[in-house]
């Protein structure tokens, strides 16, 4: 049995994880979800604090609960660019000696939502103000909204999960 860790109780990024290794792990998996600091912002405003709040969140996880086989973190994050404000996130996969990283594509986000996150309001926060709904990031986030659920969080999430788990998959190639 394989025992994986996500630095993560949100669910969608629980799914994401859970059905994005099953596909590429044969073996039973044992899955957790717990929370941890990330030790950045609640909303990373660029491409290096998201991917540090990854890092972060994988390392609390394997401090906190040693053990494991994999230890999981996924930070979502903006970045301003010429062209408005754009949204990813970043995986990060450690097995203790190995790292596996990947991001998710990245999306541009309304002038409206934009403007709420510049000011300091978290991305998920600003989705609920403006599409007038609730606890959105638990559930299908920015990207469903925006998609109209054609693409949802869980499905943005998952190949980068499968992406960040390729040195896994390869460990001769990734030594």
């Amino acid at each position: 049995m394989i025992r994986i860790v996500v630095a993560s109780k949100n669910p969608v990024k629980i799914e994401a994880v859970r059905d994005g290794l099953a596909a590429l792990i044969s073996e039973e998996v044992e899955l957790i979800g717990v929370s941890v600091e990330s030790g950045v912002s609640d909303q990373p405003m660029s491409e290096v604090e998201t991917l540090k709040g990854a890092s972060n969140r994988v390392m609390r996880a394997m401090n906190l609960f040693p053990g494991y086989d994999y230890y999981i973190g996924l930070e979502g994050g903006v970045e301003p660019h010429s062209s408005g404000l754009m949204a990813f996130a970043w995986m990060i996969i450690s097995n203790g000696e190995k790292i596996g990283k990947a991001r998710t594509a990245s999306f541009f986000l309304p002038p409206e939502v934009a403007k709420l996150v510049h000011e300091g309001m978290e991305l998920g926060h600003a989705d609920d103000v403006v599409f007038r709904k609730s606890n959105s990031k638990q559930q299908n986030g920015a990207i469903g909204l925006l998609t109209h659920d054609a693409i949802t969080r869980k499905s943005l999430y998952l190949p980068a999960v499968q992406m960040a788990f390729i040195p896994f998959l390869n460990s001769e190639l990734y030594s």
